[in-house]
């Protein structure tokens, strides 16, 4: 907010069509944390940010304490999560930390072995 280009007097369209995606993501992420809520579902909430941001946010929301659920496709997202479970074609196809499901044959260490190439 402080670095729009008149700081908290701003005015935003309708929909919020004159700001980024990045700057849409993080004011909706600020709105669903103004209230101090003790369950945040988070569905790719972060899929615009750049890795910077995004990972000022998770750290941010890693200071709450609050149940989350996120839905991701980014693995920076989700790397401290305390469980995770892997979807395919709407089903469960694992679960466990991120380290242990990096180990594990699957899913989940192929998508890990893609994002680091």
């Amino acid at each position: 907010i402080e670095k729009m280009p008149m700081g908290m007097h701003t005015v935003i369209s309708e929909g919020g069509s004159n700001l980024s995606g990045g700057q849409r993501q993080r004011l909706l992420i600020a709105r669903a944390l103004v209230n101090k809520p003790k369950i945040i579902l988070m569905d790719e909430a972060t899929s615009a940010l750049d890795n910077r941001t995004q990972e000022i946010v998770t750290d941010s929301l890693e200071q709450l304490h609050a149940t989350r659920i996120v839905i991701a496709h980014r693995l920076s997202t989700i790397r401290n999560a305390d469980r995770i479970y892997v979807l395919e074609a709407g089903r469960i196809v694992q679960t466990g930390t991120f380290a242990q499901l990096s180990q594990e044959e699957g899913l989940f260490a192929r998508l890990v072995a893609r994002q680091l190439d």
